[in-house]
């Protein structure tokens, strides 16, 4: 069956911020920044509502119509903020991440610092509620991006904490280019490339 995917709206940011809530309840690189589920299950919406706006201004969001997945990606050559910038967000990031901000900025540095020099597509996040995972719901949104960014002539990146993500960006053309942990205990990634 055939999979629809389009770019998501300003009015669909309710639905992709709990599409991205709930499927990434159980990600390990989630789960290190927030090991309590309760407090997961109240600050993974906080913190998507914060990044999804971002994403979608800057480079853009894809979902199915039954909010089955989401997608955020960031174009090519969009700014990193800045500490100045993340200053002027301390309210909204206490709010987002509590007491786990310190271990958030740990993984937000340790993922910047492996990112490539030259410009690319971002897959900054790909959910799938976990009633549609193993459907290919994933699979459709990620190859969306993926013709959006060969429509731009651009390569896309991204990284993962879940070795099991790892078999599914390979059968989609990723190739892993480092392997890398979060310092003082945080999780292990993979990078990730298509050229």
């Amino acid at each position: 069956m055939l999979k629809s995917i389009a770019q998501a709206s300003q009015a669909d940011l309710p639905r992709l911020v709990e599409t991205l809530s709930l499927a990434f309840q159980e990600d390990p690189a989630v789960s290190w920044i927030f090991p309590e589920g309760a407090d997961r299950q109240k600050r993974l919406p906080r913190m998507f509502g914060l990044f999804a706006p971002g994403d979608m201004a800057s480079g853009m969001a894809l979902r199915s119509p039954g909010d089955e997945v989401c997608t955020l990606w960031q174009a090519p050559n969009t700014p990193h903020l800045s500490r100045l910038g993340m200053l002027r967000l301390a309210f909204p990031l206490l709010r987002a991440f509590g007491g786990s901000t310190l271990r958030a900025m740990a993984v937000g540095d340790a993922i910047d610092a492996h990112h490539p020099s030259h410009p690319f597509w971002y897959l900054h996040y790909a959910g799938v509620r976990p009633e549609h995972q193993g459907k290919g719901w994933g699979g459709a949104a990620i190859r969306a991006g993926i013709a959006r960014a060969r429509a731009d002539g651009q390569p896309v990146y991204l990284e993962t904490a879940t070795l099991s993500n790892v078999a599914l960006y390979q059968s989609l053309g990723f190739r892993v280019t480092g392997e890398w942990d979060v310092p003082k205990g945080g999780p292990h990634f993979w990078s990730m490339f298509l050229a």
